[in-house]
């Protein structure tokens, strides 16, 4: 017996870069271009649900404290753990991203054969996922304008922002699976100017 055959959308395409290189405005502009986007961050926090397996197993893994008074995960207090303790860290991944990359695969499979699916995957490099992209986009930015960036628009203090940084890939590492990069270092329409032309460039061809 056959199992069913795996729906592959027109074009698959992997999004990644840095906390705050700027790649949730690049998503936003794809989706405006006419992509579907899927966002695996949306997607981590959907998987740890309140009765959902994945959060079941980040308390069996982390403890009460890793859960908030209302039932949900407690990213904060998780964040705290993990990000100063690279085997934490490991272990949260663990439960996390397959989850992820399962639920991931279902929403692509759904946007039908015609589409252009953008996923966009923080972690991309870290994961060793670039091969399961058509064309993966890079998104970059100057390192000190990210730390303050999350300084100034997450409220976190300059010692998290560069430990949430220290905990991704380097800048070479994420240039070195790269189909196209996009550097970020020039404002916000530059950047969407920017993406309409890898769009234009890369993505429209791919249509005809």
């Amino acid at each position: 017996m056959t199992g069913t055959a795996v729906v592959r959308p027109r074009l698959h395409v992997g999004l990644t870069g840095g906390i705050a290189s700027g790649k949730s405005t690049v998503a936003a502009e794809l989706v405006r271009l006419g992509a579907i986007v899927v966002d695996s961050d949306s997607l981590a926090r959907t998987v740890v649900a309140p009765g959902s397996e994945g959060l079941l197993r980040v308390r069996e893994a982390f403890g009460p404290s890793a859960i908030a008074v209302d039932g949900t995960m407690d990213r904060a207090a998780v964040g705290q753990l993990v990000f100063a303790d690279p085997e934490a860290l490991q272990r949260l991944n663990g439960i996390i991203h397959p989850l992820v990359r399962a639920e991931g695969r279902r929403l692509v499979e759904e946007a039908g054969p015609d589409a252009v699916v953008v996923q966009d995957v923080p972690l991309l490099v870290e994961t060793g996922q670039a091969d399961a992209y058509d064309l993966v986009l890079v998104v970059e930015a100057d390192a000190e304008e990210r730390v303050a960036r999350m300084v100034r628009d997450r409220g976190m203090t300059e010692a998290d922002a560069r430990a949430r940084m220290a905990a991704q890939a380097t800048d070479e590492q994420r240039r070195a699976v790269a189909d196209v990069l996009i550097v970020n270092d020039a404002g916000l329409e530059d950047l969407r100017r920017t993406t309409r032309r890898v769009w234009d460039e890369y993505v429209a061809p791919k249509l005809t």
